[in-house]
């Protein structure tokens, strides 16, 4: 989890411009393949290269809730999941803002990364990678 000072609507919008991601991910681009406005059935692939080593991460959501307000100004979180599709790479990725307590909103990212011909026993190995990776994008895109 993190907080940042900014509104739950301000970051769901930083979060959910996905090419935004690249720039806290090294080596990566990111392109969307389907038009906005972003919703269910959105597909974005991440391209990470190094040279003529490369391999797609394809991403698409199946969950889209943005936060709202109730009509007594209230502030309800937001969830959006992403399936990840590609050939080289499985799991999902789930993001969730809400209000704070304090003031501002607070995210959870969580998910699983599967590397296809990765075995089994070696799958764990991805989570602290994939939180290091969360983390970084997060920082980067809600700072302040």
């Amino acid at each position: 989890m993190r907080t940042a000072r900014c509104s739950p609507e301000a970051a769901w919008q930083r979060l959910t411009r996905w090419e935004a991601h690249a720039a806290h991910v090294p080596l990566t681009t990111i392109t969307v393949t389907t038009p906005p406005p972003t919703g269910p059935g959105t597909t974005f692939v991440a391209r990470t290269a190094l040279g003529p080593l490369a391999f797609d991460d394809v991403m698409r959501v199946v969950r889209w809730e943005p936060p709202a307000r109730s009509g007594s100004g209230a502030a309800a979180s937001g969830r959006c999941r992403l399936e990840k599709r590609g050939r080289a790479v499985r799991g999902w990725s789930e993001i969730e803002v809400g209000p704070h307590a304090a003031g501002g909103c607070r995210i959870v990212w969580r998910g699983e990364i599967h590397p296809r011909g990765l075995p089994a026993a070696l799958q764990p190995l991805t989570a602290r990678p994939a939180g290091l990776l969360y983390a970084r994008i997060l920082r980067g895109l809600v700072a302040g």
